[in-house]
């Protein structure tokens, strides 16, 4: 079932509303993205639930116990904000019935082939862990297991806003948006989704958080009818 949705005036009155929100790969909930989100979020009532997805730790990553974890923290939320490897955590939470509106930012979308495609050879593989501002080993099973997820095929079953900059450098733009032309051709995306494009816009948005909250605000307050 939904969760019920507040009222669009609820944060004047003093309630709040719980947002939950996945960090990307190789971040944390102790990003400075979530820490700008929640100085922006929290004067209107949202307050942000902030699961740590490297489960069960970042070395041996594993998608399905990233999706439960988040699951389990979802309960009671009024929304989903997904951040890169995040959104496509978000949407096998929604697929999985979790049925709030979801704001995507720079999901990672249209991008199966390129989890293997440019991996050095060994096990593990090396990569930059920007929680902890070092190089760290990640094992390839976690590549390869992204690499068969499918978070495409398909629109997710409730509103979704995207957000995607012009010039990401680590997801491609105009792979996200063919994924998002051809669940617009599909006739399933739900009423109000949009797709959001941020022509300076890079991989991580930071620069734009104070864009990107006032919808997360907006998504949080979206009628459980409409879902």
């Amino acid at each position: 079932m939904p969760s019920k949705i507040l009222d669009v005036n609820s944060s004047a009155l003093g309630t709040r509303h719980s947002v939950l929100y996945l960090h990307g790969f190789a971040s944390s909930p102790n990003s400075q993205k979530i820490q700008s989100f929640r100085a922006l979020l929290e004067p209107m009532g949202v307050q942000l639930i902030t699961p740590d997805l490297n489960v069960p730790s970042f070395e041996k990553l594993d998608f399905d116990a990233m999706v439960e974890t988040a699951g389990r923290s979802g309960s009671g939320t009024t929304a989903i904000v997904g951040s890169s490897l995040g959104a496509v955590v978000a949407i096998e939470v929604v697929r999985r019935g979790l049925r709030v509106p979801m704001v995507l930012i720079a999901p990672g979308l249209g991008i199966r082939d390129q989890w293997t495609a440019k991996l050095p050879p060994g096990d593990p593989v090396e990569v930059f862990n920007f929680a902890r501002g070092e190089r760290m080993p990640v094992h390839r099973a976690f590549f390869e297991q992204m690499a068969r997820v499918d978070a495409d095929s398909v629109p997710p079953p409730v509103p979704v806003t995207i957000f995607m900059g012009r010039k990401d450098e680590t997801i491609s733009f105009e792979r996200v948006a063919r994924v998002w032309r051809a669940w617009e051709q599909s006739g399933q995306l739900r009423p109000g989704s949009k797709f959001i494009e941020i022509p300076e816009g890079d991989h991580g948005l930071t620069a734009y958080v104070g864009r990107i909250a006032p919808e997360i605000h907006k998504a949080s307050d979206i009628l459980s009818h409409t879902l």
